[in-house]
């Protein structure tokens, strides 16, 4: 039987993807902050609930050695856990700057170097990364969310020549909208009131949200994403992205791939009425 460690499943892709796995015979090892809260996941005899924070290099090491103690190995690693900083980037603080790279990026790494040994070790495992659209393209008010996602898809890449001679393979899954709590519990809102400049655009970038994702269909449920998450993990390919989600598949990564830099941003600019 194999085993997944995945981060951030306390609510989400990260819960979804833990019961999907679960679901399929996997051993899980479902990590979160708060691991006292959660009441789901613990009715699972094979789903061990346990405590990470990628912001803390021990709860890192201590997980995979409770997962290991526990299910015998590890098989794949699924880093979901991060946030996103949204709003004018002028507006950001210094230590927002900080956290939001060291989340989304720096805790990514610690996740995977502690895991590297056990999978050099065995000569096999998966690392699944879950990035995003906003990996391959932007959108108004996110520049720092960006930033840290198209900084994990390079990794990511660069990644998969120093593995592959241990048949470590890496992958990233690029989720689209999604119907979560994400923007109310993994999101910090950039403010910064002297900055009136920037109000219009702020309206405008808040009625082109409105308008972009105002029909359900446009958004994603989190047990879609999880399973392109099991796909990733178990179709033995080389395959290194994986884009994920209505908007994605469908829509924007496919208008990214035929469309030049400058025409892709001009029309996402007229999507939000940004003269550019």
């Amino acid at each position: 039987m194999k085993t997944v460690l995945i981060t951030g499943t306390s609510k989400g892709i990260g819960k979804a993807a833990a019961t999907f796995f679960a679901n399929k015979g996997w051993n899980v090892i479902a990590t979160m902050r708060s691991p006292e809260k959660e009441t789901i996941l613990t009715n699972y005899e094979n789903i061990l609930v346990t405590k990470l924070d990628v912001e803390n290099r021990e709860s890192i090491e201590n997980a995979i050695a409770q997962g290991i103690k526990r299910f015998g190995n590890i098989d794949v690693i699924v880093n979901n856990a991060g946030y996103g900083a949204f709003g004018i980037f002028e507006a950001a603080a210094e230590e927002q700057i900080h956290r939001q790279f060291e989340v989304n990026v720096f805790g990514m790494m610690r996740v995977i170097k502690e895991v590297l040994p056990h999978f050099r070790a065995r000569r096999s495992g998966t690392i699944i990364n879950i990035t995003s659209q906003g990996g391959r393209i932007t959108f108004p008010s996110y520049s720092l969310y960006h930033a840290t996602k198209f900084a994990v898809n390079g990794f990511s890449e660069a990644l998969t020549f120093e593995l592959a001679p241990f048949n470590i393979r890496v992958k990233v899954v690029e989720p689209g909208a999604t119907v979560t709590e994400f923007a109310r519990g993994s999101m910090d809102f950039l403010q910064d009131k002297t900055l009136q400049e920037y109000n219009h655009y702020e309206e405008l970038v808040r009625e082109g949200y409105e308008n972009m994702y105002k029909e359900p269909q446009s958004l994603s449920s989190p047990d879609i994403i999880a399973k392109v998450i099991y796909k990733a993990a178990t179709d033995n390919t080389n395959q290194l992205r994986y884009p994920a989600g209505q908007d994605a598949e469908k829509f924007l990564l496919k208008e990214k791939k035929v469309l030049s830099d400058e025409e892709f941003v001009n029309k996402m600019a007229q999507r939000f009425s940004i003269t550019l």
